[in-house]
């Protein structure tokens, strides 16, 4: 695992309108997944998994926050933008009433010109003060909002124009060297090639997903060969036997034969069809892949075979992997970290070994006691964790906040709580020694 950060979410949101209510799905989520490694993303059916991995590939537009992949920024909300605009507007409405009627106060019943002067003058000072205030605020967040869509909107631009740019550089200086004129020519007819492919790049095409339902994410009226060949003809790829060949040799990538081509989503078993959207995934050779799911809706000894076959693709194609699942056991086999989600906000955040190790966060402690094992003197014993948030945690004086409680260790929770973790982590390492 290489330490160069891939993709950054940075205080994401998405918020859903449900008539007058607002549904907060994803609020201040922030993580970073590294190159080459498998972030896991748990947590309980609604808690906001699989609208994170949406909203990262661009399937919603994000309510506020940044995520940037590879450096570059490919989703940018701006609520919190409008929000910090709206707030001051109000806090000079405010400013303004307030300095009015203590002018009225102060002035009652003087006659005298010179206290008026001067209590109009501290008056106007105070309101221009207000005032320049506002238009500070309102011209910062004004051009982070203008920031914020540019990049949103011209992220796939600007990656067409980087490819386009290489593609110069590598061919450019070989034509203008050449002076063989068939050679010259061939030349010639590739750079074209390579241009146009380069200028129909998408920045998104490097991310790719996997979805839960594998046959509700298969188009039935599609072969298998026009269900997994649609990316690359959608990226301008023309040649029709290099799109058979690619498509064939992605089947065998996955387990599958290139026989398996020309049938039917509804011809093949669920972790087939699993095994189909994987290979839809990986033709366009991403660097990312969001799993969301790949192996809730399969049978047990399935579930095995897709998580050793997602395991081979990583080693093979160098695949970085946001791993969203519920079952914990599973995501522990898989994972190198793992951010525990809860209501829309990530609760506690590890490596695998220590998460396990060293569960802190109470509704950590109650997904771990929910794992099932294989053995019934075990399960006669085990204990089920309830979590009640409103019993676990006291947030009227201060609210929680992302803190690393160890290296590479974070918990959402206040200072009285991180004084308790902390206890409790040192209790276990004297317990341990």
């Amino acid at each position: 695992m290489e330490n160069k950060v891939l993709l950054k979410v940075e205080h994401l949101e998405q918020y859903f309108k449900l008539g007058k209510r607002t549904l907060k799905a994803v609020d201040d989520v922030n993580f970073e997944i590294y190159k080459g490694e498998v972030f896991g993303l748990v947590g309980e059916s609604g808690c906001g998994k699989t609208t994170t991995g949406r909203s990262i590939i661009r399937l919603y537009d994000i309510t506020g926050g940044s995520v940037y992949f590879d450096g570059k920024r490919i989703c940018a909300g701006i609520r919190p933008y409008k929000y910090a605009i709206s707030q001051a507007k109000k806090k000079h409405k405010a400013n303004v009433k307030e300095y009015t009627e203590q002018y009225k106060k102060e002035t009652e019943n003087i006659s005298d010109q010179a206290i008026l002067d001067a209590a109009k003058k501290k008056l106007d000072e105070a309101t221009n003060k207000s005032l320049e205030e506002l238009v500070s605020v309102v011209s910062e967040n004004t051009k982070l909002i203008q920031s914020a869509r540019y990049d949103h909107k011209n992220c796939n631009k600007e990656f067409a124009k980087f490819e386009a740019e290489i593609v110069d550089k590598k061919y450019l200086p070989e034509i203008e060297k050449e002076t063989d004129e068939e050679k010259k020519a061939a030349l010639m007819a590739e750079y074209k090639k390579e241009l146009r492919l380069a200028k129909k790049s998408r920045i998104m095409n490097k991310i790719q997903m996997i979805f839960q339902d594998p046959i509700a994410s298969l188009d039935p009226r599609m072969t298998v060969h026009d269900i997994i060949a649609e990316g690359l003809i959608i990226r301008g790829v023309r040649d029709k036997k290099l799109i058979q060949e690619e498509v064939f040799r992605v089947l065998r990538l996955v387990g599958l034969v290139p026989e398996h081509a020309s049938r039917y989503p509804h011809e093949f078993s669920g972790g087939q069809r699993q095994r189909i959207g994987i290979a839809r995934a990986v033709i366009l050779n991403p660097e990312l892949i969001i799993a969301d799911e790949p192996i809730s809706a399969l049978d047990v000894s399935i579930q095995a075979q897709v998580i050793n076959l997602l395991n081979e693709l990583r080693d093979k194609m160098g695949l970085t992997i946001l791993f969203i699942a519920h079952d914990l056991s599973v995501v522990k086999y898989f994972s190198d970290r793992i951010a525990v989600m809860y209501f829309g906000k990530i609760v506690e955040l590890a490596t695998s070994d220590e998460l396990f190790a060293h569960p802190l966060h109470p509704y950590t402690k109650s997904l771990l006691s929910a794992i099932p094992l294989p053995d019934p003197h075990y399960e006669k014993k085990r204990v089920r964790i309830a979590y009640n948030p409103l019993a676990s945690h006291d947030y009227t004086v201060e609210g929680p906040q992302m803190r690393e409680i160890r290296p590479n260790h974070f918990i959402y929770c206040n200072s009285a709580e991180f004084e308790q973790y902390q206890n409790e982590i040192a209790a276990l390492d004297k317990k341990k020694k």
